[in-house]
């Protein structure tokens, strides 16, 4: 069984090649049971440590990616997610490889979040606005970018160093990106093609009423049901498109809340990851709708980035 640490996945990766890779997967047959999260003891509703395990299999591998997320590891120095995928050979059951899940997860969640924008944002979609400032957010940016006509970037965070090392990042991988911190995000929402959003705030980030017509939302940042990136309203006015059904129905507040208070019904999801690559339901109508993609992780993009990152090592 071979080891792959996180060194070797970042040299291995590009989301040239990884983005493909993922839409592959996503329209071929697999596997992939309800995700199981747990909450682990001592924390509070708002903030609590977290163990997750993640199954999956397609036609050439099984895998399980198992995590931790605490929350409060930062104030320590250390990573928040802490991850490992374990992959078998399909046909034998053999492990053949141990992968650093923790690298792996940056570049899948933002490969997928731009898999969604290639099919949901405008094709001239050049403006984004990042919401976050954590180890995600240039993964994001630069994944965006590598499906859309992305010339102009605005970065929003509660810490100015934070975004600064944000914007520092992004302008090393892209130096013909232009790279902004944006204080207000009032001041630019409106200009913004892409709206992508990988915080830890347990509520709305922007006014429902300030958006453009024709934004692509990407909501990741959370999976609580009690908290939520967006308010009801503008899920209300989103064509929705989910990663996974049955863990964003139980898992993701901007999903869970507005159907609690009765503002939607399931039906307003209109389809899920695998079903728009395939074609089985349909991406933006027109340039003027406002589409909005919620993932809260899948297993199946673990386990396809894990086998990519493996066959490419081996090739």
């Amino acid at each position: 069984m071979k080891t792959i640490g996180a060194e070797e996945v970042q040299q291995t990766l590009s989301f040239e090649e990884l983005i493909p890779a993922l839409a592959l997967a996503f329209r071929s047959e697999f596997g992939m049971p309800q995700r199981q999260v747990y909450s682990l003891p001592d924390g509070t509703a708002e903030k609590h440590d977290t163990f997750a395990v993640l199954p999956a299999w397609t036609k050439d591998v099984v895998g399980v990616k198992s995590f931790t997320h605490y929350p409060d590891n930062p104030n320590q120095g250390r990573l928040t997610v802490a991850a490992q995928v374990l992959l078998f050979d399909r046909k034998t059951g053999s492990p053949i490889a141990l992968v650093d899940g923790t690298s792996l997860t940056y570049w899948r969640t933002a490969a997928v979040s731009a898999l969604a924008s290639s099919l949901l944002a405008r094709k001239d979609a050049s403006t984004l606005l990042l919401f976050g400032t954590g180890e995600l957010a240039p993964y994001m940016a630069l994944a965006h970018a590598s499906v859309r006509p992305i010339q102009h970037i605005f970065i929003h965070g509660r810490s100015e160093e934070k975004s600064s090392k944000v914007q520092a990042l992004i302008q090393t991988a892209r130096p013909d990106l232009n790279v902004d911190i944006c204080d207000n995000v009032e001041d630019v929402i409106t200009q913004a093609d892409i709206i992508s959003c990988a915080t830890g705030s347990p509520t709305p980030l922007f006014k429902s009423v300030s958006l453009a017509a024709g934004t692509h939302i990407d909501l990741v940042g959370n999976h609580h049901t009690h908290c939520r990136e967006c308010d009801t309203a503008t899920i209300k006015m989103s064509h929705v498109i989910v990663d996974s059904r049955l863990n964003v129905l139980n898992e993701a507040g901007e999903i869970l809340i507005p159907l609690k208070e009765g503002s939607i019904d399931e039906s307003h999801i209109k389809g899920e990851l695998a079903e728009l690559c395939s074609g089985k339901v349909q991406g933006r109508k027109s340039n003027s709708q406002i589409t909005l993609f919620k993932s809260v992780g899948t297993a199946l993009a673990d386990v396809a980035s894990a086998y990519h990152v493996y066959q490419t090592l081996n090739n």
